[in-house]
């Protein structure tokens, strides 16, 4: 009853903001994201008979607190399916600094919903493994599915899952995403609990939905201009209703700006197809073509940050014993 799993980090796109439900994270409107490799989580699992309690473990480190409590609500799922009340060995590790606004939760859940739910010898779908996923993170039922996938919003675990949407060749190909790590904490948590507390969410709310359809659009398309400028206002339409909630949470700092005028100088001046966004955090995606990452990686760690190139990722893989983390 041990398994291993993998799954990359998301960028979201079209972002969901808000939960109605906050015991099974139902988000209030769809999301659409990319997964950036080979940034990835790395999980295994193991339900033992044998423990007196789960014992859960994230980069060398116990998990206590509210962090046991999200990664409890997803191996309790998966314990109620198969339906049995073993307690569970849970370790896993990140290749790429969390909790900076790179999608670490995503990947993490992401893979600990694979890893668990082969160990436990439930025979699902990665849509169906997408519902157990999003009791953790919302994020990372897109994660499991991998590449551009579509969360839809809904009131029960059939409808609210993540598929993959079946884009042009060159948009899984050619994307490159250089991100620019800007470290400043942050709590996501925190900013999507009071969503709908800003006076902006309701003018999010109505436009929401021809966005979800028009980037749907333009990535089976292959309209990477469109789409991934669609993928930058987003972001601004994003921190502008987290930023005029009750707590005015700002995550941007200097450098995040920094690195937003440098792109616009890049497109507008050098004609280079390169566009920014951001989720809840400082840091930024930088969204470019494989003939001009370099070049786009390099204005960017200008700006002084540290950087790396990601490729679009598959979904959520199940990983051979070898791979074990114990």
């Amino acid at each position: 009853m041990k398994a291993t799993a993998k799954a990359h980090p998301i960028q979201g796109l079209v972002k969901y903001h808000g939960m109605r439900d906050e015991e099974l994270r139902l988000p209030y409107h769809d999301s659409i994201s990319v997964c950036t490799a080979p940034s990835h989580s790395l999980t295994t699992v193991e339900f033992d008979p044998e423990l007196d309690a789960d014992e859960y473990v994230i980069d060398g480190e116990p998990v206590a607190g509210h962090g046991a409590d999200r990664i409890r609500k997803v191996v309790d799922e998966v314990r109620e399916r198969a339906g049995f009340d073993h307690r569970v060995r849970f370790e896993s590790e990140n290749d790429f600094p969390t909790n900076i606004g790179f999608g670490s939760s995503a990947s993490g859940f992401a893979a600990a919903a694979m890893a668990l739910s082969e160990a436990a010898g439930l025979d699902l779908t990665r849509p169906e493994v997408s519902a157990i996923a999003r009791r953790g993170s919302a994020s990372a039922a897109r994660a499991v599915t991998g590449a551009y996938s579509h969360l839809r919003t809904g009131a029960d675990d059939q409808d609210c899952r993540s598929e993959r949407i079946d884009v042009a060749d060159e948009l899984e190909e050619d994307v490159r995403i250089v991100a620019g790590m800007v470290p400043s904490y942050k709590e996501t948590d925190s900013a999507h609990a009071e969503a709908a507390e800003s006076h902006m969410f309701e003018g999010r709310m109505a436009h929401i939905h021809g966005q979800i359809a028009a980037m749907r659009g333009e990535l089976r398309e292959g309209d990477f201009e469109d789409a991934f400028e669609r993928a930058e206002h987003d972001s601004l339409s994003l921190a502008a209703t987290t930023m005029t909630g009750p707590a005015g949470w700002v995550y941007w700092q200097p450098r995040t700006i920094e690195i937003f005028n440098a792109v616009r100088e890049l497109r507008n001046e050098e004609d280079v197809p390169v566009y920014f966004s951001v989720d809840t955090g400082a840091s930024v995606y930088v969204n470019t073509t494989a003939d001009h990452v370099d070049r786009v990686e390099e204005v960017v760690a200008d700006c002084g940050v540290d950087t790396r190139q990601w490729e679009v990722g598959g979904p959520a893989q199940v990983l051979d014993e070898s791979d074990a983390l114990f």
